[in-house]
């Protein structure tokens, strides 16, 4: 395992980020539970999920839980939300100093070419929230391009994510591109709505009680504190009783949601697959281009579609990926993954944990990184 990332490995070529929920930890619950199955091992929701029959009425109430435990949070965070919460604050931070960090070095670039792409499976705000925090600052400026385009009414294409936004002087004899981090949800966000003519993108929280009122979310507690019991087995996993189909009218529901089903990673509308393989297209395009780049952090490869693509896309000799393992214990699980690649490198701790903080502190910092080019220092995981 190496323990850095060389800048001068990443500073002029086409720059891509996968970051996963590894990054929102501490400030929204994974898909992680307690209880275990048959060998001993602990579920997930995804596998748990995976395990139940469709008429199952555990199956129903796990998605209850889902929603409620994962879904829900995101739905409703606002910077606002999480004041007085030093470990929700911190991960905020994380995402700003990234980001920060990032636009620093899109600023010395070359003039042409000041744009990455940052992939996410994530569908809360975090992002979102941290552009509008750094915009409003005034120190700096760019673009997070989400892909939507519009006014009272914002449409999400794909096509949109090769825009860029120049400023000119007043004869407009030079044109001085704004560093821009184009946004690309993989999974869907939970500001996505459907509308007439595809995907829209409306950026208000949830204020209401959301798919669930209290009287269920009452039902589901219960359930929810066998799933994070250790002594739980899914044969003695009781599921709530529901008054008047009260279990089918949420399911109804819930298949409209704008994100992945953690069932197989799939969208259950038609209109959400077809952007999800579209974004699809477009990491696969850019990881094709030469000299490019793609750092993954806090990414399980939990998607069979983006490992594969992953796995495809490494054939071209001018990849180079880096994989940020959180532990020993996940490296030899993505080792299993990428063995046969040779210009897969993984990156991490040893004999320790990488997490977002660490990561920004150690592996993607700008360090010396400063003026005059090119710059070829580097930075050191660990120490």
């Amino acid at each position: 395992m190496d323990e850095n990332i060389k800048l001068d490995a990443v500073f002029d070529k086409n720059l891509n980020f996968l970051i996963g929920s590894g990054a929102s930890v501490g400030l929204l619950p994974t898909l992680a539970l307690n209880i275990r199955d048959a060998q001993g091992n602990r579920h997930t929701v995804e596998t748990l999920a995976g395990d139940l029959p469709e008429d199952d009425p555990r199956r129903s109430a796990l998605f209850m839980h889902y929603y409620l435990q994962c879904v829900l949070p995101a739905q409703k965070l606002t910077r606002e939300s999480v004041a007085g919460i030093p470990e929700k604050q911190q991960v905020l931070v994380n995402y700003k100093t990234f980001i920060s960090t990032l636009l620093q070095i899109l600023l010395r670039r070359r003039q042409f070419d000041k744009r990455c792409n940052v992939f996410t499976t994530n569908y809360d705000p975090c992002f979102t929230l941290i552009a509008d925090e750094l915009i409003q600052g005034g120190t700096i400026d760019f673009v997070l391009n989400d892909g939507a385009r519009g006014f009272t009414v914002r449409q999400l294409h794909a096509r949109n994510f090769n825009t860029y936004l120049s400023q000119t002087g007043i004869f407009e004899r030079e044109h001085v591109l704004i560093p821009q981090v184009n946004l690309v949800h993989l999974h869907g966000s939970v500001y996505w709505r459907r509308s007439a003519s595809g995907i829209s993108v409306e950026y208000a929280p949830l204020t209401g009680a959301g798919l669930v009122d209290q009287q269920l979310a009452d039902l589901v507690a219960p359930f929810s504190a066998q799933l994070a019991d250790a002594a739980t087995t899914v044969e003695n996993l009781v599921p709530p009783v529901f008054p008047n189909d009260a279990d089918a009218t949420f399911m109804e529901a819930y298949r409209k949601l704008p994100i992945v089903n953690p069932t197989k990673w799939k969208f259950h509308e038609t209109v959400f697959e077809e952007q999800y393989y579209q974004t699809l297209r477009l990491l696969s395009y850019e990881l094709e281009k030469p000299n490019s780049v793609l750092i993954t952090f806090g990414f399980s490869f939990a998607d069979e579609h983006i490992l594969n693509l992953l796995k495809r896309s490494l054939t071209n000799p001018k990849l180079e990926v880096f994989v940020c393992c959180f532990d020993d214990r996940e490296l030899e699980r993505l080792r299993q993954h990428f063995a046969s690649y040779r210009n897969v490198r993984f990156v991490g701790v040893p004999d320790g944990e990488l997490d977002f903080s660490t990561f920004n502190d150690k592996v993607f910092s700008l360090g010396k990184f400063a003026p005059p080019e090119p710059v070829v220092n580097e930075v050191t995981a660990g120490g």
